[in-house]
């Protein structure tokens, strides 16, 4: 099985932090050279010390999703159009998911999510598919939730946002897979991040139970009795990005240690 991915080139948005930060460095472990993106440009400036040298890490910031096609357009010529693999989660533009019941969302709710989650996906393809498709070789992989099988409540625009990810990815699958190039999408479970602290910590504050008992009940519903950590919902990804995976496109894949009850 080939998951060495020298000579490739990486994008991984959201790196800062959690599953980004894991895939980018799971990515340059495989051999990739790898460009990181966020908000938070400190923290990409200590992630690019960290990887190996020998893959080139790059590192840049990116606020807004308007500056994206410049930004990438930029990475592309540095690494001399060699633009052919990359990571696309589609949370490098959010914050928190809107909570609410979907009858009460607002259109703005809806107008800003859909700008943070599809289009900005949409313009980070747009502006890589020419390098992929001269390379005859691409893999884009979207981070979105296991709501696109099955909705999770109390996150209406969220769901619905995520979903419609989910389909523009299916559609892509089908127009790019002619150019040797694949668009699949990773559900990520519960997985021990700073945004599964935030949210167990609010729940520990709104309910006064301790936090023990927040965490078994949100594990009852997870057959693997334990949440995910980055690095697992990394390996998904890379293998998805690697030569091995070249027949597998269009699917959504959850990593969830069976939480999810659909097939």
């Amino acid at each position: 099985m080939k998951l060495d991915l020298t000579g490739k080139h990486a994008l991984v948005c959201g790196a800062s932090k959690g599953i980004g930060r894991a895939t980018a460095e799971t990515l340059a472990s495989l051999g990739a050279d790898v460009t990181v993106l966020s908000r938070d440009r400190d923290a990409l400036d200590a992630l690019a010390r960290t990887l190996p040298k020998t893959h080139g890490a790059q590192k840049h910031a990116v606020a807004e999703r308007r500056r994206v096609k410049h930004r990438r357009a930029a990475c592309c010529r540095r690494s001399n159009g060699r633009c052919t693999s990359g990571t696309n989660p589609d949370q490098q533009y959010r914050g928190p998911p809107n909570p609410g019941l979907l009858i009460n969302a607002s259109g703005e709710q809806f107008i800003d999510t859909f700008q943070r989650h599809l289009l900005a996906n949409h313009a980070l393809v747009q502006a890589t598919v020419g390098g992929m498709k001269a390379a005859g070789y691409g893999r884009i992989v979207n981070i979105i939730s296991t709501s696109v099988k099955e909705p999770i409540k109390n996150l209406g625009v969220s769901n619905t946002i995520r979903g419609a990810v989910a389909s523009w990815a299916k559609t892509l699958a089908g127009e790019l897979a002619a150019h040797g190039i694949t668009v699949n999408n990773v559900l990520p479970g519960f997985t021990r991040t700073q945004r599964l602290e935030q949210i167990i910590e609010e729940r520990v504050a709104a309910t006064g139970k301790p936090r023990a008992d927040i965490e078994a009940g949100m594990l009852a519903s997870v057959p693997a009795a334990r949440f995910a950590e980055a690095h697992e919902i990394a390996a998904a990804i890379a293998f998805l990005a690697s030569p091995a995976a070249a027949y597998i496109n269009g699917i959504n894949v959850p990593v969830d240690g069976g939480r999810t009850q659909s097939l």
